[in-house]
């Protein structure tokens, strides 16, 4: 059983990837529940940085809630969650790299589309499968995705590099790239 702080944790993370428009936290409740329960494991040279990033999440709630650092040693301990790295890289690729005031904050669109190249953008409560889920997250967590990035958190299409072998920091910047219109 989560404490309270845990708790408390869990919903801002929520609040931080759903816009209530089109991904409502209540309609995807589930899945990020089981993306939160699960760690994020890297195999990559640098990948740890995204792990790093993602607990770091912790030291912002507890200063945007008014809470002392402490409160991240006491109710929030262990590795990083899937969510948490998500959530983290989708943050720093919208405050480090495609801020425009002029459009306005796009981490939402960011984050749900990382959901979609994983393969769970349909996942949501009424639907929600955890073995389908669970399996997602295993092919993310071994790279076993395709080449493209389908199946892990960034497809490019025409990419002349295997993806399974690219640290996600590149992987973002190359989408980033391919990206029209943006």
């Amino acid at each position: 059983m989560r404490n309270s702080i845990e708790n408390e944790y869990f919903d801002w993370l929520c609040h931080l990837v759903c816009d209530n428009d089109r991904f409502r936290i209540e309609s995807y409740c589930d899945l990020l529940r089981c993306m939160h329960s699960r760690d994020f494991i890297w195999h990559i040279y640098n990948d740890e940085n995204r792990a790093e990033e993602g607990i770091s999440l912790r030291s912002r709630f507890a200063s945007a809630m008014g809470h002392g650092t402490n409160t991240i040693y006491v109710g929030m301990s262990g590795p990083c969650s899937i969510l948490e790295m998500i959530a983290a890289l989708a943050i720093r690729c919208e405050e480090n790299i495609m801020s425009d005031p002029q459009i306005g904050d796009r981490t939402t669109q960011w984050f749900w589309g990382m959901i979609r190249s994983l393969g769970l953008i349909h996942m949501h409560d009424n639907i929600f499968d955890m073995y389908f889920v669970d399996r997602v997250l295993d092919t993310f967590l071994d790279r076993k995705y395709k080449r493209t990035g389908e199946g892990g958190l960034f497809t490019i299409k025409n990419c002349t590099s295997d993806l399974r072998d690219v640290e996600i920091w590149h992987q973002l910047c190359w989408y980033l790239d391919n990206l029209e219109g943006y």
